[in-house]
């Protein structure tokens, strides 16, 4: 299939939710591994080369073993490859001035259609020698390994490879060793052109799979449990082929005295599963999933109508709105070089002039769901996180907009939370979201007139 019938393919799978069954947008295996390793071509061959020279990093080199992967070089196997396999080696070499560019394994075959095999093991029966043979061919100035204190994701390299690397290396090459993180946090966070075509239909799927659970179908008022609702979340994931990053959860905040305790919604510390869902309820959802090799992120409210309503009350859509407003206020911070604290610190000095209590938290998404690149606060660090909070924005990177407004009910003696997460994209013409955002409750109807 080539590239024109491909996107054909897409565009005619990936129609309009509405009408559509959920099962009828997800591609089937075959064509899915025929997306993801076209994609994976299109980073190695196009992408990495640009984010090495801008990184100043001219030899990335990566050693993984079977089962125990580095979470970079995962992001790089064929879709047919479940594993690495036995002790995988990648090395990648760029030269800024004659623009030379090599993509090598070393090992005994060809990973993907990318990165060919550099091992001559008549040459060389042992493979470590083959992986120094190309470093003295190569004679790189900075030498990138998966080392970061910021970044799990960068941190790949274990102690045994580290070890036999370090006694295997030439003292000349020694000082030329660098952290990779500036690169393996690019490689991770830049979302291209082809994957933002199919992006937002990773996104549609999982909000159509959220209205699906928020309606009279899945939830009966006075018999349905908030952990009935957790359940069917997680069986609809694995009934459409598809798969997940954590596991869902959903809240209830009602008219009764108990008040919001962040402990307790961050860690379920006291959830209690047999908690029945009643007329009246304000629901909340935290929901992802994972498709094509991209991740996706949700947070939405729903209200569960009393027998005598057709719509939420309005001090709920109002609390909404607030919510609505925090994310402006946030996503009119992002800009290019900006430092995820500083997005942060100035987003929270803004709500509190427009007189809303606000927690951010929010974090990049993409090839994982707590995904690399700049933290945007966290529920309980609101004066900044050290590390991954210091990074600055760059262009083409995604971001699950995640945070809550406190907001008053007069109605019901409380502060309520609207906890809000919806995916977006930064890139030069600004910040949007991939597809759509909440600014309406959904509505859980009786079953007689709904």
């Amino acid at each position: 299939m080539n590239k024109n019938t491909l996107l054909l393919t897409l565009s005619l799978v990936f129609t309009s939710l509405i009408g559509v069954s959920t099962q009828a947008q997800v591609l089937a295996l075959r064509e899915q591994a025929k997306l993801i390793d076209e994609v994976i071509d299109d980073r190695l061959n196009n992408l990495l080369p640009q984010l090495m020279e801008r990184t100043g990093i001219d030899m990335w080199v990566m050693i993984t073993r079977e089962y125990n992967e580095d979470p970079i070089v995962k992001t790089m196997l064929p879709a047919t490859w479940i594993s690495a396999r036995r002790t995988t080696m990648l090395v990648f070499y760029y030269n800024p001035q004659t623009k030379e560019y090599t993509k090598s394994a070393v090992a005994r075959y060809n990973v993907g259609s990318s990165i060919k095999a550099a091992w001559d093991m008549t040459k060389y029966p042992d493979q470590w020698d083959a992986l120094m043979a190309l470093v003295n061919k190569h004679q790189p100035k900075k030498i990138g390994l998966n080392i970061s204190k910021s970044y799990g994701h960068a941190d790949g390299l274990d102690h045994t490879e580290y070890e036999q690397f370090m006694q295997k290396l030439p003292v000349a090459f020694k000082t030329k060793l660098v952290s990779s993180e500036p690169l393996a946090v690019a490689w991770l966070e830049t979302r291209t052109a082809r994957e933002m075509q199919y992006y937002p239909q990773v996104v549609q799927i999982s909000k159509a799979i959220i209205a699906e659970g928020f309606s009279s179908k899945v939830i009966t008022p006075g018999i349905t449990t908030s952990e009935d609702l957790v359940w069917w979340y997680r069986q609809k994931i694995n009934s459409l082929g598809l798969s997940t990053w954590f596991h869902p959860s959903v809240e209830i905040q009602r008219n009764d005295q108990i008040e919001f305790d962040h402990l307790k919604a961050f860690s379920n510390k006291g959830y209690d599963p047999k908690n029945i869902i009643q007329a009246g309820d304000l629901l909340h959802v935290d929901f992802g999933i994972t498709y094509l090799r991209l991740n996706s992120d949700i947070q939405e409210h729903a209200y569960v109508l009393k027998p005598e309503e057709k719509d939420a009350p309005d001090y709920l859509k109002n609390a909404l709105a607030v919510g609505n407003q925090l994310q402006d206020i946030l996503t009119n911070q992002f800009a290019l070089n900006k430092s995820g604290n500083k997005i942060l610190s100035d987003a929270l000095a803004e709500a509190k002039k427009q007189q809303i209590n606000a927690t951010i938290y929010t974090h990049p998404i993409g090839a994982h769901g707590h995904a690399a690149g700049p933290t945007i606060g966290m529920w309980d660090q609101q004066n900044g996180v050290p590390g991954s909070g210091d990074y600055p924005m760059y262009y083409n990177t995604a971001y699950s907009i995640e945070l809550n407004a406190a907001v008053e009910i007069k109605e019901w003696k409380k502060t309520i939370r609207i906890m809000l997460e919806q995916d977006g994209y930064f890139d030069q013409a600004g910040f949007k979201y991939i597809s759509g955002r909440q600014t309406k409750l959904h509505l859980v109807g009786n079953p007689n007139w709904q």
